[in-house]
């Protein structure tokens, strides 16, 4: 009854938080310079032109009742029509979603990994140089933004050493035909390796440069709370059995050190979706966040909306998540 009590009370401020960003996004993107019907005209419109493209999007009313009609809509499935692809908001969205989801948990699985890893070892090897070593990797990692991590990677992996993909999600000459957009997925149950394969030669610089970032405050977070862990009456008592440093670490020091480790990796993975914008950009990858700039830049109010909203929905979701699954994992929680 607690878990349920607290998910409905963390559901309800869900829906305010999305509401609340609905206003935000749609009065801000309102009131800044710029005319999306402007740029959809030819040099020789006429002002009748002009009025008629705007009674069709609604700009010719006040903001609140824009608004009041927009969100009366999104709440029945209906997002609008894009303003430059003249196409349903809602399917141009999830068209492009999935790319961005599959790109994201590749990088959390890759950061997960290196960075727990990493840890592992400092701890192991703590007070050696390879703890040293460990500490200066993470540092380095954890200076550099995730699109100088792509500039690297691109210049080290795609011009110096071809080895994978630099742009797009998957080589046309492959002539495959997938039913879903879940390209990685639907590629794996349909045992079709060559095309996983070649999916991840797109996906894994990307990935890489949004993990590497994420990785370092892993290693960070976990290696502190595994120290910490060192030091506690039934590490002792396990030493004193005679189960060697590692069985200690891995059995029993890494199971209470991992809950605060979990909530990091929530809340940063919401963060991590954020930052596939300007990857997807800059590795010309077919995502949410690519589509995104060019909402921006071709000032397409009502598909920037829907994105928006989308990222939003998506980080409610993940740190709502996140919250249930650590006051399940804990028992303090759990009997509070």
């Amino acid at each position: 009854m607690p878990i349920a009590r607290a998910f409905a009370t963390r559901l309800f401020t869900t829906l305010i938080t999305l509401f609340g960003v609905a206003v935000i996004v749609f009065v801000v993107i309102r009131v800044v310079p710029g005319n999306p019907i402007a740029m959809m005209l030819p040099p020789g419109a006429t002002e009748a032109d002009i009025a008629r493209l705007q009674a069709l999007y609604g700009f010719d009313k006040s903001i609140p009742e824009q608004f009041w009609i927009w969100i009366s809509n999104v709440v029945q499935g209906d997002f609008g029509t894009s303003i430059t692809l003249r196409q349903p908001v809602f399917g141009l969205v999830l068209g492009r979603l999935p790319a961005t989801l599959e790109l994201s948990v590749l990088a959390l699985v890759i950061a997960v990994v290196l960075g727990g890893a990493a840890a592992l070892t400092a701890t192991l090897y703590r007070g050696t140089k390879v703890e040293g070593s460990v500490d200066v990797a993470g540092g380095v990692a954890l200076s550099l933004p995730d699109f100088l991590w792509g500039l690297a990677l691109i210049l080290l992996f795609g011009v110096v050493w071809p080895l994978f993909h630099i742009s797009g999600r998957i080589s046309p000459s492959l002539g495959f035909e997938f039913s879903s957009h879940f390209y990685l997925f639907e590629a794996l149950a349909r045992l079709r390796f060559d095309v996983v394969a070649d999916l991840l030669a797109h996906m894994l610089m990307p990935a890489l440069a949004l993990a590497i970032p994420l990785a370092a405050i892993i290693l960070q977070l976990l290696k502190q709370s595994l120290k910490e862990c060192m030091h506690d009456d039934y590490i002792t008592l396990a030493r004193t059995k005679g189960y060697s440093e590692t069985s200690i670490i891995l059995r029993d020091a890494l199971p209470n050190a991992v809950l605060p480790t979990l909530t990091l990796i929530g809340v940063q993975f919401t963060f991590l979706i954020g930052g596939t914008v300007i990857i997807e950009r800059l590795f010309s990858y077919e995502g949410l966040g690519n589509m995104a700039i060019d909402a921006v830049i071709n000032r397409d109010l009502p598909l920037i909306q829907g994105i928006v909203l989308v990222f939003a929905l998506l980080f409610t979701l993940v740190n709502l998540l996140v919250d249930m699954t650590y006051a399940a994992l804990n028992p303090r929680l759990r009997h509070a």
